[in-house]
């Protein structure tokens, strides 16, 4: 990475001179130019301190330089040393570790799990800050933050792995966990055969005293540089899970990468194609409940990719206002342009109520009652879905905004329009979590008690949402059909989302959602709406650096 100039660059060209062109943006605090996530941060731990040190951090100019570098140098895969003895290493770029660096000693994977109140909360806020800057990166944090309760409760698994991925030291030298100063885990369950299925995955798992030998493909294995991955094989009790270490004593584990995924985006990051050809592996859960053992890492995992659509949608937003507050055109600023200030506060309501949600579900992650783990299995689900269906088109507008420029990788905007859609592919499509919402709703009674208690708490404050509630409930007096399930979850997650807004958000934003979200008062696109408040919904961007 070249040291950045601080010297003012030349608008003078003889030709013509520079003018009506935003400048740099500079250093930029996440934390204290963001009021949604300060507000719906709260009850974090140390959250005014811990995270406003991360985002300052994160907000550098020299951080977002940084990431254009570990997107533009991706991994590189070196199978081979040159005397043809096998490797089977990722490269990254060294900005690509200095985000990890940086991210692992503020604990992003580490925090839910120290004690502190409000861990979750806190963990879920960090991928939202992370999220604007370098995504990449938050895909092995996230599955080492997913991974410790699995990996705790598992039985004669040495205690050095659980405190490895709890370490605040990042460690990418290629050695076994017993030297290691910190560890990172990924995950390999995908087969070509099975997809979301994993039932069909036919890795098979045979026992070698102690241990197991597991011999299959894997098509996706995220993050292959890993020091261990959880994953699933065939055992003669049916579909266990296993920790594979990445690294034995003195030697390489029979894990071989076929090929890097070559993908749209979250390319700082790998995605890679494996085999296990007789790989060491320890059983984890019981045989036979391989699908059971794993879920509560997906729990987990689902959290962050609820949470990281509305960091992105942020960094687009900021991106756009940006743009809009130092640009003229037709000889007026853009940001003063009506139908302009339309757009962007539309799109700032589906970012605050991606937010509002998010972090509502992260807070229900620490609760301690049952009622709090029912809404968290639930609330979950609604967070994910509907986060990832507003994020792509938050970004896609933003881009518009800035016309050309937005197209150009000058600017944030291409990135984040590749990620855009990432979040609402990994650990479960948009068909898979609404039918696991409706299984879930199905067969836990406590998850419908605490969905309709959530529902039912802003009663009385709105007539629009009281409605609007009414006319759900009507309308879906048992659980619909599988083929209504996006219908019912779009509008429990519409309607929870209006509920949080309304308890706790300022009252121009909470009148607005409803309104334009729930009351029907809308087009199908951004920007269809009228009567918004946008001096008060634009002020939730932050002042324009």
């Amino acid at each position: 990475m070249l040291p950045m100039s601080h010297t003012a660059p030349r608008s003078d060209l003889g030709t013509h001179e520079v003018h009506n062109q935003p400048g740099a943006r500079g250093d930029f605090d996440l934390w204290q130019s963001d009021p949604v996530i300060r507000l719906n941060a709260a009850g974090a731990a140390n959250h005014d301190t811990h995270l406003g040190d991360y985002a300052r951090m994160l907000g550098q100019a020299k951080m977002r330089e940084a990431a254009r570098d570990a997107n533009r140098h991706t991994p590189e895969l070196a199978l081979f040393d040159r005397g043809g003895r096998r490797l089977d290493e990722v490269r990254y770029h060294p900005a690509y570790h200095r985000f990890m660096e940086i991210s692992v000693a503020a604990g992003y994977s580490a925090v839910a799990w120290e004690g502190s109140p409000g861990g979750h909360a806190t963990h879920a806020a960090m991928v939202y800050l992370a999220s604007q800057v370098e995504p990449g990166h938050c895909c092995p944090l996230t599955m080492t933050y997913a991974s410790a309760p699995v990996i705790a409760a598992a039985e004669g698994l040495s205690a050095e792995w659980q405190s490895k991925i709890l370490s605040r030291r990042y460690d990418p030298s290629v050695a076994e966990i017993a030297e290691k100063h910190g560890a990172t885990i990924g995950m390999a369950m995908t087969e070509k055969q099975g997809g979301s299925d994993v039932r069909a995955n036919t890795t098979r798992a045979e026992p070698d005293g102690s241990v197991w030998r597991l011999t299959g493909h894997k098509w996706f294995c995220s993050a292959p540089m890993s020091d261990g991955f959880l994953t699933l094989a065939q055992t003669p009790k049916g579909l266990t899970c296993f920790l594979v270490p990445r690294w034995l004593e003195g030697e390489r584990n029979g894990i071989r990468i076929q090929r890097l995924k070559d993908k749209l985006g979250n390319r700082s990051n790998a995605s890679a194609e494996i085999e296990y050809d007789r790989a060491l592996a320890y059983q984890i859960g019981e045989q036979g409940r391989g699908v059971r053992t794993i879920v509560e890492m997906v729990h987990h995992t689902r959290l962050d990719t609820a949470i990281a659509p509305a960091g992105l949608m942020r960094a687009a937003l900021v991106e756009a206002h940006h743009w809009v507050s130092h640009r003229t055109a037709f000889q007026k600023n853009l940001v003063d342009q009506p139908l302009m200030r339309t757009v962007l506060a539309d799109l700032t309501l589906d970012w605050e109520g991606s937010v509002a949600l998010g972090m509502r579900v992260a807070h229900a992650f620490d609760g301690a009652t049952r009622e709090d783990r029912a809404f968290a299995r639930i609330g979950v689900a609604l967070a994910k879905f509907m986060s990832n269906k507003l994020c792509p088109v938050v970004v896609s507008e933003a881009m518009e905004v800035l016309g050309g420029m937005g197209f150009i990788e000058d600017t944030p905007l291409p990135m984040l329009y590749r990620e855009a859609p990432l979040n609402g592919i990994w650990e479960g499509s948009g068909n898979v979590i609404c039918l696991d919402a409706l299984r879930t709703l199905a067969k836990e009674p406590r998850a419908v008690d605490a969905l309709n208690a959530e529902l039912d708490a802003p009663a009385g404050q709105d007539t629009g949402y009281d409605a609007a509630l009414r006319a759900y409930r009507a309308r879906w007096t048992s659980l619909p059909s599988e083929a209504e399930a996006r219908w019912f979850v779009e509008q429990t997650a519409l309607l929870l989302t209006a509920a949080v807004l309304i308890r706790q958000a300022p009252e121009p934003i909470a009148d607005a959602f409803v309104a334009t979200r729930l009351s029907g008062d809308r087009g199908r696109v951004s920007g269809t709406v009228r009567n918004l408040d946008t001096r008060a919904i634009l002020a939730r961007l932050g002042r324009p650096d």
